[in-house]
């Protein structure tokens, strides 16, 4: 279904609808067949206009067993259309799923859709039946079948996905002809079996000119990065370790050593940052990548970034947790963690990316704060940003700034390695090997010279000055936006991934006529400079976000002069429109 969703989103990507999507995958490895913890599904929004979420209830519901219905029926629209393969509906599979009685449709009240009982697996195997192929093999393409199904209801041109199947089948072409035949056969089946009454016509977006590719959150930060390596003219140094969801920006990553990208896959998540670490010493761009629970262990090496001031980006794909947690699910918990989980004084830059397609701009930038003041980022996404995936838009790079790290070739003075540059507070970048900057690195205190120290004033020195390098930051940060009226009854604020929700609920609640507004943050530590102008002109503010108030109460510590109340949501799922729209209208 993944590829189903993936294939059906890039079709109308390549058409020219706006898209968003939400692959949503089972959390165990090996789930139970036919039961409901091991249903993986995708979810598609495509519109003429804008776009920017995946969507709160479904026109059409593609449900190819009894787990996949019982899961997501609840999603269907009244309207809706709902395709059921019934050869899978059988007595052992129902019961699998958990259903009371033999009749699932019934017993969910989903009676009154349109439902289209369809033997997928039976026409699959009809239409391959000359193929060649095993029969293990074609009951592997009732997705494509299904696939043409719903081009037909949304009228999507088949040859996009043709020339995807000739290109991943160019070395086993035997392959090419009996997928493009099924997908042409549920194609033609829908169109003519006349239980489909109304299908869709979702005419091309109009977006501003350009070159426009689909594009997932992780793919989008693995670019993002490559961008900032190219733009500072250090070589990119990616050493992590594989953990879900983060594991396709490694992936992405190891790809392009054409554009002098250096991945190393680690034993572990602490030799992965450590690995990052000794690159940074040695003149690379260095990142790292993980989700929540590698950013625990990565903790103790994250504070040796820190206290040798070395550049280092270190991306979070949050999920839900606590330890394991529910790794395939999305979550905005690691907030805490990002902003204090170390031991000693310790504060470190914290920003994150509002969209899929935004995790390009937020990479480039982190990577950039890093390196030109010389300390380490943590970039937070989420699942549901570096899974799902939207039109993006590719930009030129004449149109991003350069970067520029301190960095020093010689000194005619005897080297200071913490002395600081007197407006940033970063401290110069000296190469290994370089005669006259030698100096010593590690994680014990030292002194602007570099030597070793323990002394109380040294410490209570060096611990301020790393605090006001990052307080600083914020001289560099572009002024904070509201949407919105600037007046308004209500202010709207989040940060990270859920962006998108909050934005439409923000245009459903001003098309009831209430006086509502946005603030969305993409830079957390430290906050944009602008921040307390714009709360003080609302009369009420509401912090939705993706955890139990982790962000409402780092701006209760910070701006503590604001009254903050909290809508919070912790599911492993992405908020829905309605929530936010009804927990806003609650305290109007």
């Amino acid at each position: 279904m993944q590829l189903t969703g993936t294939l059906f989103a890039d079709a109308s990507a390549l058409y020219g609808n706006e898209i968003s999507t939400f692959p949503d995958y089972p959390a165990e490895i090996r789930a139970p067949h036919g039961t409901v913890s091991g249903v993986s599904g995708f979810q598609v929004h495509i519109g003429s206009g804008e776009v920017n979420t995946p969507g709160d209830f479904c026109d059409v519901l593609v449900a190819m067993n009894p787990a996949a219905l019982r899961a997501n029926a609840k999603w269907a629209k009244p309207t809706a259309t709902v395709i059921i393969d019934t050869d899978t509906f059988d007595e052992a599979l129902i019961k699998r799923a958990g259903y009371a009685t033999l009749d699932p449709v019934t017993e969910l009240r989903i009676e009154d859709r349109n439902i289209i009982y369809s033997p997928i697996t039976t026409l699959t195997k009809e239409s391959l039946k000359d193929s060649g192929m095993d029969q293990k093999a074609i009951v592997r393409c009732k997705n494509m079948f299904t696939l043409g199904m719903c081009f037909y209801m949304f009228n999507r041109p088949l040859e996009y996905t043709y020339a995807y199947l000739e290109k991943k089948f160019k070395k086993k072409p035997a392959l090419i002809e009996p997928n493009k035949k099924v997908l042409f056969d549920g194609f033609n089946y829908a169109a003519n079996i006349q239980a489909i009454a109304n299908t869709y016509t979702v005419k091309p977006a109009k977006q501003e000119k350009g070159l426009y590719r689909n594009i997932s959150g992780n793919q989008a930060t693995a670019w993002g990065l490559i961008a900032a390596s190219e733009k500072s003219g250090r070589p990119l140094f990616c050493g992590s370790y594989p953990i879900t969801p983060a594991t396709a920006i490694l992936e992405e990553l190891a790809i392009h050593k054409n554009l002098g990208v250096k991945t190393l896959q680690a034993e572990d998540e602490i030799a992965g940052i450590c690995t990052a670490i000794g690159a940074a010493y040695a003149g690379n761009f260095a990142v790292t990548t993980t989700s929540g629970p590698g950013l625990s262990l990565k903790s103790e090496a994250l504070g040796l970034a820190m206290i040798t001031e070395l550049p280092l980006v270190l991306v979070d794909v949050q999920r839900s947790g606590p330890s394991t947690g529910i790794p395939t699910k999305t979550e905005q918990t690691d907030l805490a963690q990002a902003l204090y989980g170390r031991n000693g004084e310790c504060p470190i830059a914290v920003v994150a990316a509002h969209s899929p397609s935004h995790c390009f701009d937020a990479a480039f930038y982190a990577g950039k704060y890093a390196m030109e003041h010389m300390m380490p980022v943590i970039l937070l996404t989420e699942g549901f940003l570096g899974n799902g995936s939207e039109p993006w838009r590719i930009p030129s790079m004449k149109d991003y700034p350069a970067i520029k790290p301190p960095i020093i070739d010689k000194c005619e003075d005897a080297f200071q390695p913490f002395a600081r540059d007197p407006e940033s507070f970063a401290r110069k970048w000296a190469f290994p090997g370089k005669s006259g900057l030698e100096h010593r690195v590690g994680g014990l205190e030292k002194n602007t010279a570099g030597v070793i120290s323990s002394d109380p004033e040294n410490h209570a020195k060096m611990v301020a000055e790393r605090a006001e390098k990052v307080a600083r930051l914020a001289n560099y940060l572009p002024e904070q936006k509201v949407i919105g009226d600037e007046n308004a009854d209500v202010l709207i604020v989040g940060w990270g991934g859920t962006f998108g929700h909050l934005y439409t609920a923000l245009h459903e609640l001003q098309g009831e006529g209430k006086s509502v507004a946005l603030c969305h943050f993409d830079f957390i530590n430290p906050l944009p400079k602008n921040t307390a102008d714009i709360f003080a002109r609302y009369k009420k503010i509401i912090v939705c976000e993706l955890n139990s108030g982790q962000f409402a109460d780092y701006l209760r510590a910070r701006l503590p002069q604001f009254n903050y109340l909290q809508y919070n949501k912790v599911q492993g799922q992405p908020f829905i429109v309605k929530e936010i729209v009804d927990a806003v209208n609650a305290i109007l």
